[in-house]
Protein backbone atom coordinates (compact mmCIF):
# COMPACT_ATOMS: atom_id res chain seq x y z
CA UNK A 1 0.00 0.00 0.00
CA UNK A 2 1.38 3.41 -0.89
CA UNK A 3 0.49 6.93 0.11
CA UNK A 4 -3.02 8.07 -0.69
CA UNK A 5 -4.59 11.43 -1.43
CA UNK A 6 -7.22 10.55 1.19
CA UNK A 7 -6.54 10.66 4.95
CA UNK A 8 -6.51 7.27 6.61
CA UNK A 9 -5.18 5.37 9.56
CA UNK A 10 -4.53 1.62 9.30
CA UNK A 11 -6.57 1.55 6.09
CA UNK A 12 -9.58 3.11 7.81
CA UNK A 13 -10.79 6.60 6.98
CA UNK A 14 -10.88 9.28 9.66
CA UNK A 15 -13.15 12.03 8.33
CA UNK A 16 -12.20 11.51 4.68
CA UNK A 17 -15.09 12.10 2.33
CA UNK A 18 -15.81 12.39 -1.36
CA UNK A 19 -18.81 13.18 -3.53
CA UNK A 20 -20.01 10.80 -6.23
CA UNK A 21 -21.78 12.42 -9.18
CA UNK A 22 -24.02 10.42 -11.51
CA UNK A 23 -24.59 10.93 -15.26
CA UNK A 24 -27.41 13.45 -14.67
CA UNK A 25 -25.47 15.52 -12.13
CA UNK A 26 -27.04 14.27 -8.88
CA UNK A 27 -24.58 14.14 -5.98
CA UNK A 28 -24.02 11.63 -3.18
CA UNK A 29 -21.77 12.57 -0.26
CA UNK A 30 -19.86 9.53 1.00
CA UNK A 31 -17.38 8.78 3.72
CA UNK A 32 -14.29 6.84 2.72
CA UNK A 33 -14.41 3.61 4.68
CA UNK A 34 -11.27 2.08 3.21
CA UNK A 35 -8.65 2.72 0.53
CA UNK A 36 -6.68 0.05 -1.30
CA UNK A 37 -4.11 0.10 -4.03
CA UNK A 38 -4.15 -2.75 -6.53
CA UNK A 39 -1.67 -2.84 -9.43
CA UNK A 40 -0.96 0.88 -9.10
CA UNK A 41 -4.64 1.88 -9.05
CA UNK A 42 -6.31 3.33 -5.97
CA UNK A 43 -9.73 1.99 -5.00
CA UNK A 44 -12.11 3.52 -2.48
CA UNK A 45 -14.75 1.73 -0.44
CA UNK A 46 -17.44 4.37 0.12
CA UNK A 47 -20.52 4.60 2.33
CA UNK A 48 -23.21 7.29 1.90
CA UNK A 49 -23.23 9.87 4.71
CA UNK A 50 -27.05 9.99 4.71
CA UNK A 51 -29.16 6.86 5.13
CA UNK A 52 -29.99 5.01 1.88
CA UNK A 53 -33.62 4.10 1.30
CA UNK A 54 -35.58 1.96 -1.11
CA UNK A 55 -39.19 2.32 -2.23
CA UNK A 56 -41.07 -0.97 -2.45
CA UNK A 57 -44.38 -1.65 -4.22
CA UNK A 58 -46.67 -4.18 -2.57
CA UNK A 59 -48.73 -6.52 -4.70
CA UNK A 60 -52.09 -7.76 -3.44
CA UNK A 61 -52.02 -10.61 -0.95
CA UNK A 62 -53.11 -13.94 -2.36
CA UNK A 63 -55.12 -16.65 -0.65
CA UNK A 64 -52.04 -17.77 1.34
CA UNK A 65 -51.67 -14.32 2.95
CA UNK A 66 -48.39 -13.62 1.22
CA UNK A 67 -47.69 -10.39 -0.63
CA UNK A 68 -45.02 -9.83 -3.25
CA UNK A 69 -42.66 -6.90 -2.86
CA UNK A 70 -41.08 -5.21 -5.87
CA UNK A 71 -38.14 -2.82 -5.50
CA UNK A 72 -38.77 0.40 -7.45
CA UNK A 73 -35.66 1.17 -9.50
CA UNK A 74 -37.00 2.96 -12.59
CA UNK A 75 -36.13 6.70 -12.50
CA UNK A 76 -39.46 7.76 -14.05
CA UNK A 77 -41.45 5.77 -11.50
CA UNK A 78 -39.32 7.16 -8.65
CA UNK A 79 -39.98 10.68 -9.95
CA UNK A 80 -43.75 10.01 -9.77
CA UNK A 81 -43.58 8.58 -6.24
CA UNK A 82 -41.02 11.02 -4.81
CA UNK A 83 -43.46 13.74 -3.59
CA UNK A 84 -45.62 11.20 -1.71
CA UNK A 85 -42.60 9.46 -0.17
CA UNK A 86 -41.13 12.85 0.74
CA UNK A 87 -44.36 13.89 2.51
CA UNK A 88 -44.71 10.73 4.64
CA UNK A 89 -41.05 10.87 5.66
CA UNK A 90 -41.35 14.59 6.55
CA UNK A 91 -44.00 13.58 9.11
CA UNK A 92 -41.16 11.73 10.90
CA UNK A 93 -38.74 14.68 10.57
CA UNK A 94 -36.81 12.86 7.83
CA UNK A 95 -35.73 14.68 4.68
CA UNK A 96 -35.86 12.59 1.50
CA UNK A 97 -33.12 13.42 -1.02
CA UNK A 98 -32.87 12.54 -4.73
CA UNK A 99 -29.17 11.68 -4.63
CA UNK A 100 -26.90 9.88 -7.08
CA UNK A 101 -27.17 6.07 -7.29
CA UNK A 102 -29.65 5.76 -4.38
CA UNK A 103 -32.32 7.75 -2.61
CA UNK A 104 -31.27 8.89 0.87
CA UNK A 105 -32.85 10.44 3.97
CA UNK A 106 -31.34 12.83 6.46
CA UNK A 107 -32.51 12.88 10.05
CA UNK A 108 -32.80 10.55 13.00
CA UNK A 109 -34.28 7.18 12.08
CA UNK A 110 -36.87 5.56 14.36
CA UNK A 111 -35.70 2.70 16.55
CA UNK A 112 -35.71 -0.68 14.84
CA UNK A 113 -38.88 -2.72 15.31
CA UNK A 114 -38.38 -6.46 14.65
CA UNK A 115 -41.98 -6.68 13.39
CA UNK A 116 -41.27 -4.05 10.70
CA UNK A 117 -38.36 -5.93 9.08
CA UNK A 118 -38.76 -6.97 5.44
CA UNK A 119 -36.59 -9.75 4.04
CA UNK A 120 -36.20 -9.73 0.27
CA UNK A 121 -34.63 -12.58 -1.65
CA UNK A 122 -32.95 -11.13 -4.72
CA UNK A 123 -32.81 -13.42 -7.71
CA UNK A 124 -30.08 -13.21 -10.31
CA UNK A 125 -29.41 -15.80 -12.97
CA UNK A 126 -27.21 -18.65 -11.70
CA UNK A 127 -26.11 -16.69 -8.61
CA UNK A 128 -27.42 -17.40 -5.14
CA UNK A 129 -27.48 -14.14 -3.19
CA UNK A 130 -28.01 -13.65 0.52
CA UNK A 131 -31.47 -12.28 1.40
CA UNK A 132 -31.48 -8.57 2.18
CA UNK A 133 -33.22 -7.14 5.24
CA UNK A 134 -34.90 -3.73 5.34
CA UNK A 135 -36.55 -1.66 8.09
CA UNK A 136 -39.88 0.00 7.31
CA UNK A 137 -39.78 3.78 7.73
CA UNK A 138 -43.17 4.73 6.27
CA UNK A 139 -45.88 3.55 3.89
CA UNK A 140 -48.17 5.40 1.51
CA UNK A 141 -50.57 4.94 -1.38
CA UNK A 142 -50.20 6.35 -4.88
CA UNK A 143 -53.04 5.74 -7.36
CA UNK A 144 -54.43 2.92 -5.17
CA UNK A 145 -51.05 1.12 -5.08
CA UNK A 146 -49.45 0.53 -1.67
CA UNK A 147 -45.77 1.46 -1.26
CA UNK A 148 -43.31 1.23 1.60
CA UNK A 149 -40.16 3.24 2.23
CA UNK A 150 -37.43 1.04 3.69
CA UNK A 151 -33.80 1.38 4.72
CA UNK A 152 -31.38 -1.55 4.41
CA UNK A 153 -30.11 -3.02 7.69
CA UNK A 154 -26.72 -3.75 6.12
CA UNK A 155 -24.62 -0.78 5.03
CA UNK A 156 -24.76 0.20 1.37
CA UNK A 157 -21.20 0.37 0.05
CA UNK A 158 -19.84 1.60 -3.27
CA UNK A 159 -16.53 0.72 -4.86
CA UNK A 160 -14.87 3.51 -6.79
CA UNK A 161 -11.49 4.30 -8.24
CA UNK A 162 -9.69 7.59 -8.38
CA UNK A 163 -9.69 8.81 -12.01
CA UNK A 164 -6.99 10.88 -13.74
CA UNK A 165 -8.58 14.09 -12.38
CA UNK A 166 -8.36 12.77 -8.82
CA UNK A 167 -12.15 12.33 -8.62
CA UNK A 168 -13.93 9.15 -7.54
CA UNK A 169 -15.80 7.19 -10.19
CA UNK A 170 -17.78 4.00 -9.70
CA UNK A 171 -16.53 0.81 -11.25
CA UNK A 172 -18.63 -0.72 -14.00
CA UNK A 173 -20.16 -4.13 -13.14
CA UNK A 174 -17.57 -5.82 -15.38
CA UNK A 175 -14.67 -4.01 -13.68
CA UNK A 176 -16.11 -4.80 -10.27
CA UNK A 177 -16.26 -8.54 -11.08
CA UNK A 178 -12.57 -8.48 -12.12
CA UNK A 179 -11.36 -6.57 -9.07
CA UNK A 180 -13.67 -8.06 -6.41
CA UNK A 181 -11.57 -11.19 -5.60
CA UNK A 182 -8.40 -9.09 -5.24
CA UNK A 183 -10.12 -6.57 -3.00
CA UNK A 184 -11.70 -9.28 -0.84
CA UNK A 185 -8.28 -10.91 -0.37
CA UNK A 186 -6.63 -7.60 0.52
CA UNK A 187 -9.40 -6.59 2.94
CA UNK A 188 -9.34 -10.04 4.57
CA UNK A 189 -5.54 -9.91 4.93
CA UNK A 190 -5.70 -6.44 6.52
CA UNK A 191 -8.35 -7.54 9.01
CA UNK A 192 -6.14 -10.36 10.34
Amino acid sequence: MSSSAYPQENGQSDLGSVTLIDEVGRRLNCSIEHTLEVDGEEFLLLMPRDTPIQIVAWDEEDEEDFADATLIEDDEEIDLLFPDAQAVLAEQNLTLKRTAYTLTVAGELPEMDEEEILTIEVEESDVELEPEEFQLLASFYHEEQEYGVYTPLDPLLFLARTNSKGEPELLSPEEFKKVQPLLEDLLFDELE
